[in-house]
């Protein structure tokens, strides 16, 4: 019998060891400090015009062990927005385009992702801009998740991190932004470029 008790709790402690401590899913919260949402836009077909918003959030639900992903919800600040040219900026604030005074929110949900590869994406959700709510699809990529090696000044201590590269594109016209669409000066297609890390509570 002692013999059996034995065989059985080595039996159970090498199953334990062979398989990987996953998480269940858990809940995901973007480092600010660590968070970049650019976009790139055609100006008058000579080139594009990179920008960027300096303020967003988000968060989401992620399973590591069978890669779902659920809760999406991503906020920027279409105030923060900079492209290094004080002019264009407060343009791009006014009513002819992101109308950031009377919309400061620009959001991007989404309720769960189809697995592509072994860490890749596609993400299929709902862009909200200037009052109106269109389609908007995601490509992304989960790059890491590991221990944190550093500490930051926002959450502190140690913390288990993922990192994702996503890419995506909208027209703005679908949003009824058309400053400069008919007559070329500027680019309806919006591509966007998100890069963050995200800290699992």
């Amino acid at each position: 019998m002692k013999a059996s008790l034995s065989n059985a709790l080595i039996l159970c402690a090498a199953v334990g060891l062979a398989s990987p401590a996953y998480p269940k899913p858990a809940k995901y919260e973007i480092d600010p400090e660590h968070f970049a949402v650019g976009f790139l836009v055609h100006h008058v077909g000579y080139s594009k015009v990179l920008g960027m918003f300096r303020k967003a959030a988000g968060t989401y639900v992620f399973d590591e062990e069978t890669g779902a992903l659920s809760s999406v919800k991503i906020v920027v600040d279409t105030a923060s927005v900079f492209t290094n040219y004080q002019k264009r900026d407060d343009h791009l604030k006014s009513a002819d385009f992101l109308n950031a005074t009377e919309f400061p929110k620009m959001t991007f949900t989404a309720d769960g992702a189809r697995r592509t590869g072994d860490r890749t994406f596609v993400i299929e959700g709902r862009l909200e801009l200037l009052g109106r709510t269109n389609p908007m699809t995601l490509e992304a990529t989960w790059n890491k998740s590991a221990e944190y090696a550093f500490s930051t000044s926002l959450f502190g201590g140690k913390q288990y991190r993922m990192g994702v590269s996503a890419r995506g594109s909208f027209k703005r016209s679908a949003f009824g932004m058309k400053y400069g669409v008919d007559n070329g000066w500027v680019g309806d297609d919006v591509e966007l470029i998100i890069e963050f890390e995200a800290r699992r509570e």
